[in-house]
Protein backbone atom coordinates (compact mmCIF):
# COMPACT_ATOMS: atom_id res chain seq x y z
CA UNK A 1 0.00 0.00 0.00
CA UNK A 2 1.36 3.44 -0.94
CA UNK A 3 2.35 5.57 2.07
CA UNK A 4 0.66 8.64 0.65
CA UNK A 5 -2.69 6.88 0.08
CA UNK A 6 -3.47 4.90 3.22
CA UNK A 7 -7.18 4.76 3.93
CA UNK A 8 -7.71 3.26 7.36
CA UNK A 9 -10.89 4.06 9.25
CA UNK A 10 -11.14 7.32 7.26
CA UNK A 11 -8.38 8.93 9.33
CA UNK A 12 -6.70 12.01 7.88
CA UNK A 13 -2.98 12.35 8.28
CA UNK A 14 0.02 14.36 7.12
CA UNK A 15 3.61 13.23 6.85
CA UNK A 16 6.33 15.63 7.97
CA UNK A 17 9.74 14.07 7.48
CA UNK A 18 9.44 10.64 9.06
CA UNK A 19 6.57 11.68 11.37
CA UNK A 20 2.96 10.86 10.50
CA UNK A 21 0.43 13.16 12.12
CA UNK A 22 -3.02 11.65 12.44
CA UNK A 23 -6.36 13.10 13.43
CA UNK A 24 -8.33 10.60 15.47
CA UNK A 25 -12.10 10.80 14.82
CA UNK A 26 -13.97 12.14 17.83
CA UNK A 27 -15.97 8.95 18.13
CA UNK A 28 -12.77 6.94 18.67
CA UNK A 29 -10.56 6.88 21.74
CA UNK A 30 -6.80 6.86 22.16
CA UNK A 31 -6.61 3.05 22.02
CA UNK A 32 -8.09 3.13 18.53
CA UNK A 33 -5.63 5.87 17.65
CA UNK A 34 -2.76 3.63 18.70
CA UNK A 35 -4.10 0.83 16.51
CA UNK A 36 -4.26 3.22 13.57
CA UNK A 37 -0.76 4.48 14.35
CA UNK A 38 0.69 0.96 14.42
CA UNK A 39 -1.05 0.18 11.13
CA UNK A 40 0.65 3.19 9.54
CA UNK A 41 4.03 2.16 10.96
CA UNK A 42 3.63 -1.32 9.49
CA UNK A 43 2.68 -0.05 6.03
CA UNK A 44 4.87 3.06 5.67
CA UNK A 45 8.50 2.14 6.07
CA UNK A 46 9.63 5.75 5.94
CA UNK A 47 7.45 6.62 8.96
CA UNK A 48 9.21 6.18 12.30
CA UNK A 49 6.93 8.26 14.53
CA UNK A 50 3.16 8.69 14.70
CA UNK A 51 1.75 11.66 16.61
CA UNK A 52 -1.65 13.23 17.12
CA UNK A 53 -2.54 16.84 17.77
CA UNK A 54 -3.65 17.51 21.34
CA UNK A 55 -3.78 21.31 21.08
CA UNK A 56 -4.40 23.51 18.01
CA UNK A 57 -2.20 26.41 16.98
CA UNK A 58 -2.04 28.80 19.92
CA UNK A 59 -0.04 31.55 21.54
CA UNK A 60 2.13 34.27 20.05
CA UNK A 61 3.91 31.88 17.69
CA UNK A 62 0.85 29.83 16.60
CA UNK A 63 2.52 26.55 17.61
CA UNK A 64 0.53 23.31 17.78
CA UNK A 65 0.97 20.66 20.46
CA UNK A 66 1.41 17.00 19.50
CA UNK A 67 1.63 13.75 21.45
CA UNK A 68 3.59 10.76 20.18
CA UNK A 69 1.38 7.66 20.28
CA UNK A 70 3.55 5.13 18.43
CA UNK A 71 7.08 4.64 17.17
CA UNK A 72 10.15 6.54 18.32
CA UNK A 73 9.57 9.02 21.14
CA UNK A 74 10.60 12.28 19.45
CA UNK A 75 9.05 15.22 17.62
CA UNK A 76 12.09 16.47 15.69
CA UNK A 77 12.57 15.43 12.08
CA UNK A 78 14.00 16.47 8.72
CA UNK A 79 11.39 17.11 6.03
CA UNK A 80 12.23 17.03 2.33
CA UNK A 81 10.30 19.26 -0.07
CA UNK A 82 11.05 20.60 -3.54
CA UNK A 83 14.71 19.51 -3.38
CA UNK A 84 15.14 21.24 0.00
CA UNK A 85 15.62 19.89 3.51
CA UNK A 86 13.97 21.35 6.62
CA UNK A 87 14.93 20.37 10.14
CA UNK A 88 12.16 21.16 12.62
CA UNK A 89 10.36 20.13 15.79
CA UNK A 90 6.60 19.93 15.35
CA UNK A 91 6.11 20.93 19.01
CA UNK A 92 8.24 24.06 18.72
CA UNK A 93 7.38 25.55 15.32
CA UNK A 94 4.44 25.73 12.94
CA UNK A 95 4.84 23.75 9.73
CA UNK A 96 2.41 22.25 7.25
CA UNK A 97 3.31 20.13 4.22
CA UNK A 98 -0.01 21.13 2.64
CA UNK A 99 1.48 24.37 1.31
CA UNK A 100 4.11 22.62 -0.81
CA UNK A 101 2.47 23.64 -4.10
CA UNK A 102 2.03 27.19 -2.88
CA UNK A 103 5.68 27.53 -1.94
CA UNK A 104 6.93 26.31 -5.31
CA UNK A 105 4.31 28.49 -7.06
CA UNK A 106 5.74 31.60 -5.42
CA UNK A 107 9.30 30.52 -6.21
CA UNK A 108 8.44 30.29 -9.90
CA UNK A 109 7.14 33.87 -9.91
CA UNK A 110 10.42 35.34 -8.69
CA UNK A 111 12.53 37.16 -11.27
CA UNK A 112 16.31 37.18 -11.45
CA UNK A 113 17.90 39.57 -8.97
CA UNK A 114 14.82 40.30 -6.86
CA UNK A 115 15.07 41.51 -3.28
CA UNK A 116 12.52 39.63 -1.16
CA UNK A 117 11.26 40.19 2.38
CA UNK A 118 9.64 37.21 4.09
CA UNK A 119 7.87 38.70 7.10
CA UNK A 120 6.90 35.39 8.75
CA UNK A 121 9.58 32.93 7.69
CA UNK A 122 9.21 30.14 10.24
CA UNK A 123 11.97 27.58 9.72
CA UNK A 124 12.73 29.13 6.33
CA UNK A 125 10.50 27.08 4.05
CA UNK A 126 9.37 29.75 1.57
CA UNK A 127 12.75 31.49 1.63
CA UNK A 128 14.79 28.37 0.97
CA UNK A 129 12.44 26.97 -1.69
CA UNK A 130 12.67 30.33 -3.49
CA UNK A 131 16.47 30.34 -3.20
CA UNK A 132 16.59 26.81 -4.63
CA UNK A 133 14.29 27.35 -7.59
CA UNK A 134 14.90 30.96 -8.63
CA UNK A 135 17.75 33.47 -8.56
CA UNK A 136 16.88 36.29 -6.15
CA UNK A 137 19.54 38.76 -5.10
CA UNK A 138 18.74 38.38 -1.41
CA UNK A 139 15.92 37.17 0.84
CA UNK A 140 15.45 38.80 4.24
CA UNK A 141 13.88 36.00 6.27
CA UNK A 142 12.25 37.26 9.48
CA UNK A 143 10.64 35.38 12.36
CA UNK A 144 9.83 36.26 15.97
CA UNK A 145 9.87 32.68 17.31
CA UNK A 146 13.38 31.93 18.67
CA UNK A 147 12.92 28.19 18.04
CA UNK A 148 11.87 28.76 14.43
CA UNK A 149 14.78 31.16 13.98
CA UNK A 150 17.28 28.61 15.29
CA UNK A 151 15.94 25.94 12.94
CA UNK A 152 16.02 28.46 10.10
CA UNK A 153 19.73 29.06 10.79
CA UNK A 154 20.36 25.32 10.55
CA UNK A 155 18.25 24.94 7.40
CA UNK A 156 20.07 27.75 5.63
CA UNK A 157 23.33 25.92 6.37
CA UNK A 158 21.95 22.50 5.39
CA UNK A 159 20.70 23.82 2.06
CA UNK A 160 23.81 25.99 1.48
CA UNK A 161 22.11 29.35 1.01
CA UNK A 162 24.11 31.44 3.48
CA UNK A 163 24.88 33.94 0.71
CA UNK A 164 21.23 34.35 -0.33
CA UNK A 165 18.97 33.96 2.72
CA UNK A 166 19.53 36.42 5.58
CA UNK A 167 17.88 35.19 8.82
CA UNK A 168 16.57 37.87 11.18
CA UNK A 169 15.10 37.25 14.64
CA UNK A 170 12.44 39.78 15.57
CA UNK A 171 9.01 41.24 14.97
CA UNK A 172 8.64 42.03 11.26
CA UNK A 173 7.23 45.50 11.98
CA UNK A 174 10.25 46.52 14.03
CA UNK A 175 12.74 44.94 11.63
CA UNK A 176 11.23 46.72 8.63
CA UNK A 177 11.08 50.09 10.38
CA UNK A 178 14.69 49.71 11.50
CA UNK A 179 16.38 48.66 8.28
CA UNK A 180 14.17 47.39 5.44
CA UNK A 181 12.20 50.39 4.14
CA UNK A 182 11.85 50.79 0.34
CA UNK A 183 14.05 47.81 -0.55
CA UNK A 184 11.83 44.91 -1.68
CA UNK A 185 10.53 43.78 -5.04
CA UNK A 186 8.39 41.12 -3.37
CA UNK A 187 6.99 40.60 0.15
CA UNK A 188 5.66 37.36 1.63
CA UNK A 189 3.09 37.38 4.46
CA UNK A 190 2.34 33.69 5.21
CA UNK A 191 0.72 34.26 8.61
CA UNK A 192 -3.05 34.84 8.27
CA UNK A 193 -3.54 35.93 11.88
CA UNK A 194 -1.42 39.05 11.33
CA UNK A 195 -2.17 39.75 7.67
CA UNK A 196 -4.32 42.86 7.97
CA UNK A 197 -2.40 44.39 10.88
CA UNK A 198 1.00 43.98 9.22
CA UNK A 199 0.02 44.92 5.65
CA UNK A 200 1.04 48.60 6.12
CA UNK A 201 4.57 47.41 6.98
CA UNK A 202 4.67 45.19 3.90
CA UNK A 203 3.89 48.30 1.88
CA UNK A 204 6.68 50.22 3.63
CA UNK A 205 9.31 47.65 2.69
CA UNK A 206 8.32 47.65 -1.00
CA UNK A 207 10.35 49.73 -3.42
CA UNK A 208 8.72 53.01 -4.43
CA UNK A 209 8.38 51.95 -8.06
CA UNK A 210 6.21 48.96 -7.17
CA UNK A 211 6.27 45.30 -6.31
CA UNK A 212 4.27 42.29 -5.21
CA UNK A 213 2.81 41.38 -1.84
CA UNK A 214 1.60 37.82 -1.27
CA UNK A 215 -0.96 37.99 1.53
CA UNK A 216 -2.40 34.92 3.25
CA UNK A 217 -5.64 35.16 5.20
CA UNK A 218 -8.46 32.95 6.45
CA UNK A 219 -12.10 33.44 5.46
CA UNK A 220 -15.32 31.70 6.42
CA UNK A 221 -17.80 30.82 3.69
CA UNK A 222 -21.35 31.25 4.94
CA UNK A 223 -24.17 28.95 3.90
CA UNK A 224 -25.30 29.78 0.39
CA UNK A 225 -22.08 31.58 -0.48
CA UNK A 226 -19.75 30.45 -3.24
CA UNK A 227 -15.96 30.53 -3.23
CA UNK A 228 -16.18 33.57 -5.51
CA UNK A 229 -18.30 35.31 -2.87
CA UNK A 230 -15.53 34.60 -0.38
CA UNK A 231 -12.91 36.01 -2.76
CA UNK A 232 -14.96 39.16 -3.29
CA UNK A 233 -15.24 39.60 0.46
CA UNK A 234 -11.44 39.43 0.79
CA UNK A 235 -10.93 41.86 -2.09
CA UNK A 236 -13.30 44.36 -0.45
CA UNK A 237 -11.52 44.06 2.90
CA UNK A 238 -8.05 44.58 1.48
CA UNK A 239 -9.13 47.29 -0.93
CA UNK A 240 -10.30 49.33 2.07
CA UNK A 241 -6.84 49.05 3.62
CA UNK A 242 -4.98 49.86 0.40
CA UNK A 243 -7.15 52.67 -0.98
CA UNK A 244 -5.66 55.38 1.23
CA UNK A 245 -2.13 54.01 1.42
CA UNK A 246 -0.90 53.47 -2.14
CA UNK A 247 -1.17 55.07 -5.59
CA UNK A 248 -2.19 51.91 -7.39
CA UNK A 249 -2.94 48.28 -6.60
CA UNK A 250 -4.20 45.31 -8.55
CA UNK A 251 -5.23 41.83 -7.41
CA UNK A 252 -3.31 39.65 -9.85
CA UNK A 253 -4.47 36.35 -8.38
CA UNK A 254 -6.60 35.04 -5.55
CA UNK A 255 -6.91 31.36 -4.76
CA UNK A 256 -7.63 28.87 -1.98
CA UNK A 257 -4.41 27.38 -0.62
CA UNK A 258 -6.09 24.88 1.70
CA UNK A 259 -9.31 24.14 3.56
CA UNK A 260 -8.74 24.28 7.31
CA UNK A 261 -12.19 23.66 8.74
CA UNK A 262 -15.91 23.51 8.02
CA UNK A 263 -16.41 26.22 5.36
CA UNK A 264 -13.13 27.76 6.55
CA UNK A 265 -10.49 28.47 3.91
CA UNK A 266 -6.97 29.81 3.82
CA UNK A 267 -6.52 31.99 0.76
CA UNK A 268 -3.65 33.82 -0.89
CA UNK A 269 -3.82 37.12 -2.74
CA UNK A 270 -1.05 38.19 -5.12
CA UNK A 271 -1.30 41.98 -5.07
CA UNK A 272 0.74 44.31 -7.27
CA UNK A 273 1.28 47.64 -5.52
CA UNK A 274 2.75 50.98 -6.57
CA UNK A 275 3.34 53.25 -3.59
Amino acid sequence: MNCENIKFMRVRYDIIGDIAIIKIPKRNDKEVGILIANHILSKCKKVKVVATQIKPAHGEYRVQKFEVIAGENRTETIHKESKCFFKLDINKVFFTPRLMYERIRIARLVNHGEVIVNMFAGVGTYSIVIARHSKPSIIYSIDANPDAYNYMLQNIEINKFTNTVVPILGDAREVIMRKLINIANRVLMPLPELAKAYLPYAILTLKNDGGYVHVYDVYHRNRGETINDLFNKAIRDYSKILNNKVKYFEFKLIRVTRKIGVRLYQIVMDIYIVK
